[in-house]
């Protein structure tokens, strides 16, 4: 658990508020697709666009996280 929350901590340190702000989008976008209560009408849109923020925001968050985790620590 330690070495996780110190990956954190560095994930953290190394980031900028536009890493912070996809984070925050990409959350969202999670929320809005998994609790959408639009009309029936509105639901495929709504959902979709969702999915597109997701996708859109995930894959940059997840590279920064892979790239951080395969370089050796000092």
């Amino acid at each position: 658990m330690r070495k996780l929350l110190d990956f954190g901590n560095r994930y953290a340190k190394e980031s900028s508020w536009k890493d912070f702000a996809l984070v925050k989008f990409c959350l969202f976008a999670m929320g809005l697709a998994a609790g959408t209560q639009v009309p029936e009408k509105y639901k495929k849109a709504a959902v979709g666009t969702a999915a597109g923020v997701f996708a859109v925001t995930y894959i940059p968050l997840m590279a920064k996280v892979f790239r951080l985790a395969l370089r050796r620590e000092d």
